[in-house]
């Protein structure tokens, strides 16, 4: 993550100004987007052309913008489901829909309808058919899988959403979810704080490791 130190004559390490700057970028790095990535791209960094560097940079700017869009998207959702549960009308019988139709309207797939189903997230009906039985999604229904592929949208693993239905089935409310997804945004704009405290110090390095690039002896 940073160069070799100098050692003294008695052979004691010692640390200089650019040290401390690969240092302090780091820890910022680190912050924004885990310190895995924040070691791998310190390496990378020195070695690569500018361009190739720069680019790993802006590459973290727009992944944590991407979460972003996810989760306000997710809260968005969100928000309007809370919003139908004081606007719906009883619900008859055309409201139901197959495991075709609500996997086209969600943009999934049914076996991931399936696995919702078998992690208990989502509880369709079965009816008789000729060929045995099929899955029918209720109103219930739709609702849950829809706050699922939201919050599954914003990032929330299947435990987290598991809790989040669970309390929207026990309260019929989704105000922790938006809660959960509040705190997230919140996260999410401190990483990309941290990550711009990072940007001029990366840059910095960037710089200097180019002058030692272009200054190396040709082997």
């Amino acid at each position: 993550m940073i160069p070799t130190a100098a050692r003294s004559p008695n052979g004691y390490r010692q640390f200089s100004a650019e040290h401390v700057r690969g240092l302090r970028a780091y820890r910022d790095l680190a912050h924004a987007v885990g310190p895995v990535e924040a070691r791998r791209a310190m390496r990378e960094i020195r070695v690569q052309p500018p361009d190739q560097a720069s680019a790993l940079i802006c590459g973290f700017h727009a992944r944590l913008n991407d979460e972003r869009e996810q989760a306000l998207a997710a809260r968005c959702a969100l928000e309007s489901i809370r919003a139908e549960a004081t606007t719906d009308a009883a619900p008859v019988e055309g409201d139901s829909m197959t495991i075709t139709g609500l996997s086209q309207a969600l943009g999934v797939k049914a076996s991931t309808l399936r696995f919702w189903e078998k992690v208990g997230l989502v509880a369709p009906e079965r009816v008789a058919t000729r060929a045995g039985t099929a899955r029918r999604y209720t109103v219930t229904a739709i609702r849950e899988a829809r706050i699922t592929a939201a919050l599954r949208a914003g990032g929330y693993r299947i435990p987290d959403v598991q809790k989040a239905i669970t309390a929207v089935r026990d309260l019929n409310d989704v105000s922790d979810s938006l809660t959960a997804l509040d705190t997230r945004l919140q996260a999410i704009a401190q990483r990309a704080l941290a990550l711009m405290r990072a940007g001029t110090l990366l840059a910095g390095i960037i710089e200097s490791a180019q002058v030692s690039l272009t200054n190396a002896p040709n082997s």
